[in-house]
């Protein structure tokens, strides 16, 4: 079967207007794609040509990312905002229980939708993404995790959008595209997707509007935050593939998950980075056809 087509679109939820890329026909089941930090949409296409094929699958720019809209204020990405986006996103959508496919930051999202609505998630995949309360535990008492997050606080700097954009993003190509060794078109893609206005404010706003952060001079970062983890029970059938040489979230986080996630299956990738969606997506896409079959 021939990869599918894969189209945009764009589409208003939670007050704002999101754009989109979309593979496969209107009333199949939908599969929603969430990327990370700096990634966009177009990080998903290996995935939205082959779900597409079955499947209607769609990945969106999240808020503050290359065509969706970027609000500059940092309330703006709290966790109720992000929840809620893509709770309206998926309405746009479907009005049946989705599959919900995430990474990085779009898997902390992820982990609060299903958590908060598990009516609205049929299935739950996670790509190298902690769940919020072993991850707020290592970073408030973990030095290695601490070490491996320290980057976090350098993001959260007010110099971060100067320092990301030096040298034709230079940084942000050396943290992501050259460690997957991404070719031209893509490269061109993402750096056109950093340069859209506001872009890199509104990315970086997702680490300065969140508790989840190392401690710091003056900031005790998530060893201030007193969770309730009855409220971060995931009662979804959860897939968490894991790319096991992650040198940013480290694989100990894994440990234990099953407390938060009863219903809980496990991928570890030896070979593969923070980046596996990018290095191995033929396994990726198997591992999770196999898991979301009927």
């Amino acid at each position: 079967m021939a990869d599918a087509p894969i189209r945009e679109g764009y589409a208003e939820a939670n007050g704002l207007g999101f754009h989109y890329l979309a593979a496969g026909e209107a009333g199949r089941r939908l599969v929603l794609f969430l990327h990370g930090f700096p990634e966009f949409s177009g990080a998903w296409r290996a995935q939205l040509e082959d779900f597409g094929r079955d499947h209607l699958a769609v990945a969106p720019d999240l808020r503050g990312y290359n065509l969706s809209a970027k609000p500059q204020d940092v309330a703006a990405y709290h966790a109720r905002h992000l929840l809620e986006d893509v709770r309206a996103l998926a309405a746009r959508f479907t009005d049946r229980p989705f599959v919900l496919v995430a990474h990085d930051w779009g898997g902390a999202v992820a982990w609060g939708l299903a958590a908060a609505h598990p009516e609205l998630v049929g299935r739950l995949v996670i790509l190298n993404s902690p769940h919020a309360v072993p991850f707020a535990r290592a970073l408030a008492a973990d030095p290695a995790q601490q070490r491996a997050s320290a980057y976090m606080n350098l993001l959260r700097h007010p110099e971060a959008e100067r320092a990301l954009a030096a040298d034709g993003y230079a940084k942000l190509a050396a943290m992501t595209l050259d460690a997957w060794g991404a070719p031209p078109p893509d490269r061109a893609a993402y750096l056109a997707a950093w340069a859209q206005p506001g872009a890199l404010t509104g990315m970086l706003n997702w680490y300065r509007a969140s508790p989840l952060h190392p401690p710091a001079p003056g900031d005790p970062g998530a060893a201030a935050l007193t969770l309730d983890p009855a409220r971060f029970v995931v009662r979804v059938p959860t897939l968490v593939i894991w790319g096991m040489r992650d040198t940013a979230l480290l694989p100990t986080l894994l440990d234990g998950l099953e407390e938060w996630v009863p219903d809980l299956a496990i991928a570890r990738i030896a070979e593969a980075t923070h980046w596996v969606a990018h290095e191995q997506p033929g396994r990726v896409n198997a591992l999770i056809r196999e898991f979301i079959a009927p």
